[in-house]
């Protein structure tokens, strides 16, 4: 992760499922705070690039955060989109995460 401590591209994101891996994780749990704020604007690509990176490398995600504020249509639909897959989750609380997960 850069020293900002935001992710804000598919390397960035990549270290970090690399080494879940190697922890024997299957999945990762990020808070929308350590989000570049160019991956909640599609037109930039960064949610594409990042999330392709999940498929590819069968990891799952959960994005905590509250994203009532979000006005985009684009990114609204993107979002519940993706909480219909089984790979990547936009949830208000880290106990809808785990509850999710079934731990």
């Amino acid at each position: 992760m850069p020293d900002s401590g935001l992710i804000s591209g598919p390397d960035d994101i990549l270290d970090l499922i690399v080494e879940a891996r190697s922890n024997g994780s299957d999945f990762l749990i990020l808070h929308k705070e350590n989000l570049h704020y160019d991956f909640f604007d599609l037109k930039t690509g960064v949610a594409g690039e990042i999330l392709q990176k999940f498929s590819n490398y069968r990891m799952k995600l959960a994005i905590i955060g509250d994203f009532s504020a979000y006005t985009s249509k684009s990114l609204l639909a993107f979002i519940s989109e993706s909480n219909r897959g089984g790979v990547i989750r936009f949830v208000a609380s880290l106990n809808e995460v785990l509850s999710g997960l079934n731990i």
